[in-house]
């Protein structure tokens, strides 16, 4: 994505559009169990995803509170998570209020 650096924070490859997270990897952090990617999310998307597909989905500590998703990378292809990355990235660069 154009902008984009990538740093450890909180010991884990995170992914910035300027000085905004978009994306943040979680491997098995605190043994939470999960290998997964989060991502912002715009309001209600959090709540749709979880309910629909909880194997795929789950919020995550921290930034749940703030609508993020947590995706499960072994439960989700790269056909679908690829748009997830993008709504991220473009949530993050397109409005500098935006949570």
């Amino acid at each position: 994505m154009p902008g984009t650096t990538e740093k450890l924070s909180h010991g884990e490859p995170t992914f910035f559009a300027g000085k905004r997270v978009y994306a943040m990897f979680d491997n098995n952090h605190h043994d939470d169990g999960h290998v997964a990617l989060w991502l912002p999310a715009k309001p209600g998307v959090q709540e749709m995803l979880v309910a629909a597909e909880p194997r795929k989905f789950f919020r995550p500590p921290y930034v749940g509170v703030k609508g993020w998703i947590g995706v499960e990378l072994p439960n989700i292809d790269d056909e679908e998570l690829t748009p997830l990355i993008l709504e991220a990235w473009q949530n993050i660069t397109a409005r500098k209020t935006w949570r």
